[in-house]
């Protein structure tokens, strides 16, 4: 094994350098804990690792495409619109990483330094009340052990150090966090923000909240980080660190503490359970490069590998005491994922405004927060869903007559503006079942020896209801405001393009009816915790990422007060 036990001793271990884990070492080694942070794959440093981000369109061989034969070889994650040429090494192939589909579900991920926080869409709206109080009020999943009280200063905690620009919109739906100015809306999208709020009382058009520094401050140029330059070419790797994003922050923070061992092409086998001592002692890891397996030991284990590894982990941590994976005690472990519906869309097209057009390029857009079901149920279909919206003002195609010399001479005119184009998508909550759920498959293993993930996940009448109230009242809205040629669209689009798979390990109050408690501890091993996306009881409507950061930062804070009491 190389190095001595002791030398393999840490205060605490963190599994994943992603959204969550990035914010685990951080957390840990700023209060002085020497921490090790395991990742998978390899380790990606701010600036050094982005290859594309300052090249140009024409430097690129297949002028940012996906060849037909990577497509074709990877279906899944060629389904995912950050999957281009200039960010395709950030994912994971098809066939990097397999894993069983009983269900057809697009298991996008990436395995590098910083996870998927390179590539994110970087929404980051709060959750309220109303989506904590969720499964209490229609006995749906189980109670949420916290409310919006119990994680806003934590909320206000992560939006100081990421950056958050946005509006305080004094919104009962979306409460309003610590933010930067927020960018502007085009003419379209202000002129339906005005047109909503004087014909719906109860629905709103906002500037969307999202991860990018407008305005920096003190704490963000000691990061190092410098402003958004509205380049919109985010998913390559940032070289300002404009928006958030592990590599960029947490990482970096956590290691220049001098405390952190960072360790990639690490697999994580399982977490190695005492029995004696009723808890766990370490982590198991296999060097994805040699093989080698290598146990590595701490008094606190953060497991942040992204929901469904975390899953994958806690199932093939198998001892006597729990011969069905860590914590597992109710059966419940894999069991009540969830995911966001984006199956809906609608486009249109609006004729005002022709003395305007959009200039420069801009990281976000307009949302409808949710507004079914908030304060009563009023629809065939429980909880509901919000939306995007974008106004922008499009191009007429040029003519394709001619031939030769005269079609060449077509194309190469400058294009006319034409009419402002709309468009929204929908992200509905889905309701967490004990049918949607993950295995271990028994049969099949990965090239480190251990076995696939088994996805069983699907859609279900409430998922359709909520498809076609989307496309009814975004149709009305769209009509009454004097939008044309509407355009409406179910995609039919498997779960797991929306990128945001929750659930499996669940908090809850209850040990019958749960795996974590409200400080994110598994119930039955006290000194782990898990924080990301598999904690999460319910999916609400809003992008979860500012959730999982919070609900670390919170959690990392409560497991060092109880290291110092010696109480974990």
């Amino acid at each position: 094994m190389g190095d001595s036990k002791e030398k393999r001793t840490f205060d605490a271990i963190v599994i994943g350098s992603g959204m969550s884990g990035g914010w685990a070492a951080k957390e840990f080694c700023e209060k002085g804990l020497k921490t090790l942070v395991l990742e998978r794959g390899r380790d990606v440093k701010h600036l050094k690792d982005y290859p594309t981000t300052n090249m140009l369109p024409w430097e690129f061989q297949h002028r940012g495409q996906v060849p037909m034969e990577i497509q074709q070889a990877n279906p899944v994650v060629s389904r995912c619109y950050a999957f281009r040429e200039d960010a395709m090494h950030f994912f994971v192939k098809d066939t990097d990483h397999p894993y069983t589909q009983e269900k057809p579900f697009d298991w996008i991920r990436g395995y590098q330094v910083g996870g998927k926080s390179i590539m994110w869409a970087r929404q980051t709206q709060r959750w309220s009340d109303f989506d904590f109080e969720g499964p209490a009020r229609d006995g749906f999943s189980v109670d949420w052990p916290i409310r919006y009280k119990d994680i806003a200063p934590w909320y206000s905690y992560v939006e100081k150090f990421a950056g958050i620009s946005g509006n305080k919109d004094g919104i009962a739906t979306l409460p309003d966090g610590e933010f930067l100015p927020a960018l502007e809306l085009s003419c379209v999208e202000n002129y339906f923000k005005d047109f909503v709020s004087k014909n719906y009382k109860d629905r709103h058009v906002i500037y969307a909240r999202c991860a990018h520094l407008t305005e920096p401050q003190p704490i963000h140029l000691e990061q190092g980080r410098g402003k958004c330059q509205g380049r919109n070419l985010c998913q390559r790797g940032c070289p300002f660190g404009g928006y958030y994003n592990s590599n960029s922050t947490t990482i970096p923070w956590a290691a220049k503490t001098g405390n952190m061992k960072l360790r990639p092409f690490s697999v994580v086998h399982s977490i190695i359970y005492d029995e004696q001592k009723g808890k766990a002692t370490g982590v198991r890891v296999i060097d994805a490069k040699t093989k080698e397996t290598i146990e590595f030991y701490a008094p606190v284990i953060f497991l942040n590998a992204a929901a469904f590894n975390t899953n994958l982990i806690l199932l093939n941590s198998i001892s006597n005491r729990f011969p069905h994976g860590l914590g597992n005690d109710n059966g419940l472990l894999g069991k009540y994922v969830a995911f966001h519906n984006y199956r809906a869309r609608i486009s249109g097209k609006y004729d005002g405004f022709k003395d305007f057009e959009t200039d420069g390029r801009r990281p976000t857009s307009a949302y409808i927060p949710r507004f079914r079901n908030v304060f009563k149920q009023e629809t065939d279909f429980l909880r509901g869903y919000a939306a995007g919206f974008s106004g922008f003002r499009m191009h007429e195609q040029n003519s394709t007559d001619g031939f030769g010399e005269s079609l060449k001479t077509n194309l190469m005119k400058q294009p006319k503006l034409g009419a402002w184009g709309v468009g929204s998508h929908m992200m509905g909550e889905t309701i967490p079942k004990e049918t949607n759920h993950l295995q271990l498959d028994n049969d099949k293993k990965d090239e480190w020896g251990i076995p696939l993930l088994k996805i069983s996940i699907d859609y279900d009448d409430n998922d359709d209801k909520m498809v076609k109230d989307f496309i009814e009242q975004m149709s009305e809205m769209y009509t009454k405001a004097g939008f044309t040629d509407i355009k409406t669209t179910d995609s039919k689009q498997a779960p797991g393009l929306d990128i945001h798979e929750m659930g499996g390990v669940r908090m809850g109050h209850d040990p019958k009816t749960s795996l974590l408690n409200k400080w994110n501890q598994l119930h039955a091993c006290k000194n782990v915790f898990i924080t990301d996306g598999a904690c999460m009881t319910s999916t609400s409507t809003q992008n979860p990422s500012l959730t999982y950061m919070a609900l670390t930062a919170r959690a990392a804070d409560y497991a060092m007060d109880k290291l110092k009491k010696n109480e974990l």
